[in-house]
């Protein structure tokens, strides 16, 4: 076997670590997918005794083509003002793979892709590397460009974010959740009954324009007006998640786990007394998300 061909096979061994590593720092499949093709293609480029450790050598090449695309992506979301416009959801006539991304949103989960993708380039490569793969950080700093203490800062800000700052204490969150799971679990079965269980009699559903078809009110209120609404236009909730929206319990509607959709959710005496949901991409981008288990462990 030549050496080149070590390479090669030694390739395959770590194609699925490396894939997973992409994944979550990239949030996509098929983007992914090109990242590892690409860390193939400059391994393939490169003289095998130069590569002494090839795990080491791999994961660095893929973190740092993520960084770069991620860097790109950021470019491209912002338009001559200035102001963000949200991911894109992917387009099969396009040629982008939506069951690919959706058994991706399923495996890393939903809501982890979309906090993931709340942070900054350098900060997501770091954390993921650090956080969810053990990279030591003398490894994850030359990756980042950034010195050893730098680094460790990176993670660090970005485990903040990731876990937020909850509210009100953990069992408070948990209790909510489980009203939370429930409206979710009887919007997915269409149960108008199951709805109307979790709902206070004057429960209030208030949205923005942007996440209105024409000819919907902005407000709606009454208990079975909100319910049979749900049922008529909730089939996205298939794709929602529970998470922590500035401090307090939420959903997020995340089509292969890019934001779509956000309802800020106010709940008492366990039942949910009113939502607001939230499609204008300035205020869905000002948003404060973060994993509800993790503020739930950390509030105790």
């Amino acid at each position: 076997m030549s050496a080149h061909d070590g390479l090669a096979e030694g390739f395959e061994t770590h194609r699925s670590r490396l894939r997973a590593v992409a994944q979550r720092m990239l949030g996509s499949h098929s983007e992914a997918e090109d990242a590892v093709q690409e860390a193939w293609l400059r391994l393939a480029r490169t003289e095998a005794d130069a590569v002494h450790n090839l795990g080491g050598w791999l994961t660095t090449t893929v973190s740092r083509i993520c960084l770069d695309m991620l860097r790109a992506r950021v470019s491209r979301r912002e338009d001559p003002a200035g102001h963000p416009v949200p991911d894109e959801v992917p387009d099969p006539a396009a040629g982008g793979h939506p069951e690919q991304e959706a058994v991706l949103a399923d495996s890393v989960g939903r809501a982890l892709l979309i906090v993931l993708d709340r942070l900054g380039p350098a900060e997501r490569v770091a954390f993921v590397l650090h956080d969810i793969f053990a990279v030591p950080f003398d490894e994850i700093a030359p990756i980042v460009d950034r010195s050893l203490s730098a680094a460790k800062q990176l993670a660090s800000r970005a485990r903040r974010k990731v876990r937020g700052a909850p509210a009100v204490p953990g069992a408070e969150l948990a209790r909510q959740r489980l009203v939370i799971e429930a409206f979710l679990a009887a919007a997915r079965a269409g149960d108008i009954e199951a709805v109307l269980a979790v709902l206070a009699p004057d429960a209030v559903r208030r949205a923005d324009r942007a996440a209105l078809p024409e000819g919907r009110p902005v407000d709606v209120r009454g208990a079975r007006a909100v319910a049979e609404e749900i049922v008529v236009f909730g089939r996205n909730a298939h794709v929602a998640e529970p998470v922590l929206i500035g401090g307090a319990v939420g959903i997020a509607v995340a089509p292969y786990g890019r934001l779509q959709l956000a309802l800020t959710v106010t709940i008492a005496c366990e039942r949910i007394t009113g939502y607001e949901l939230i499609a204008d991409p300035n205020r869905l981008q000002q948003l404060d998300l973060a994993l509800l288990d993790e503020a739930i462990t950390l509030g105790g």
